[in-house]
């Protein structure tokens, strides 16, 4: 069983920067993942990131979102710069073991002057 407990999401003007936490209870050496949904939309992958370190991202993120882990602390980031008024969601910390997906409750992020 993991538990996964996100945070660090908030308001923030256009162009500005927020850091996103998930912390995990439980064994979280497994590929992990970030999503996002907004009101009206379905629910869409940000970004992931490997047991070994390697990531990939969303089209829409490359260049401004950063994710990466800390095993040590069963913590995984999302590392967010110049953000849009279009990355206002509800963001979702993820991860799966076998044939069961695990969510966390999410953090908003709003991006609005």
């Amino acid at each position: 069983q993991v538990q996964l407990v996100e945070s660090g999401g908030g308001l923030v003007q256009p162009g500005g920067s927020l850091r996103l936490s998930c912390k995990a209870s439980g064994n979280i050496l497994r590929d992990m993942a970030w999503f996002r949904q907004s009101p009206g939309k379905q629910r869409e992958l940000v970004a992931t990131i490997a047991r070994g370190g390697s990531t990939n991202y969303a089209d829409s993120v490359k260049g401004r979102f950063t994710i990466s882990r800390d095993n040590a602390k069963n913590t995984v980031y999302l590392q967010m710069n110049s953000l849009k008024p279009d990355d206002t969601a509800l963001y979702y910390c993820n991860t799966k073991i076998l044939s069961a997906s695990y969510w966390g409750q999410g953090t908003q992020v709003t991006v609005s002057s």
